[in-house]
């Protein structure tokens, strides 16, 4: 009689009469010597936990760039004080000399962070123009040194490039502003200390 190995004896019974593939599943499952396979499920949809994945990415940035809302404000559409194009920003750096003009132009972009705006002023009798990003983590603050008395029925204020609409430098108005802000009259007065003594000197030439 020939020796039987355990390894080459069936393991599972004969299937029944009338087994079909596509059923086999549902006619072993009660059956003895089959294990139950482990039923994972599905994963928590992410459309449902976060809708709008964009805007909840914006805010965390926001929350990074401006904790305390205060540019955000300061160019959101609700707000009726909002910068508006003619007014006339100063913007400090954090790497560099701040930089002061006439706002031509704000571009808001799909996304609020996005937001830009372009200055102009004059140097050394020349115009200049400079776009700022209103979150970039070099702009250290803005301040509004004066606003437009009337404003503008434009968005963008390009016509200010030509010579007939140029209002030139704004470094007077940013002097008087950075005064006021000193505390007035003392600042003034240490302002006008270089004209005094120069007039001083010129009366003694002319003793």
């Amino acid at each position: 009689m020939p020796t039987r190995y355990p390894s080459l004896e069936p393991k599972y019974k004969a299937p029944k009469s009338g087994f079909r593939p596509s059923q086999a599943t549902k006619q072993n499952r009660f059956e003895e010597g089959f294990r139950k396979i482990r039923s994972i499920p599905p994963p928590r949809s992410t459309a449902k936990a976060c809708p709008d994945p964009i805007s909840e990415v914006t805010k965390a940035q926001l929350q990074v760039l401006d904790p305390t809302g205060a540019r955000t404000r300061l160019f959101s559409d609700d707000n009726a004080e909002r910068v508006q194009p003619g007014d006339i920003l100063l913007v400090r750096l954090k790497s560099g000399d701040p930089f002061a003009g006439v706002v031509i132009d704000i571009r808001k972009r799909n996304s609020p962070i996005d937001t830009a705006i372009l200055l102009r002023n004059h140097l050394t009798r020349l115009g200049v123009e400079m776009w700022y990003k209103v979150y970039s983590p070099n702009v250290e603050g803005i301040e509004i040194v004066q606003r437009k008395e009337k404003r503008a029925r434009r968005a963008k204020l390009t016509y200010m490039r030509l010579p007939k609409h140029d209002i030139g430098s704004v470094d007077n108005i940013v002097r008087q502003y950075q005064r006021q802000r000193m505390g007035g009259p003392m600042g003034s007065r240490d302002a006008m200390g270089r004209d005094a003594n120069s007039h001083k000197k010129k009366n003694k030439k002319k003793r």
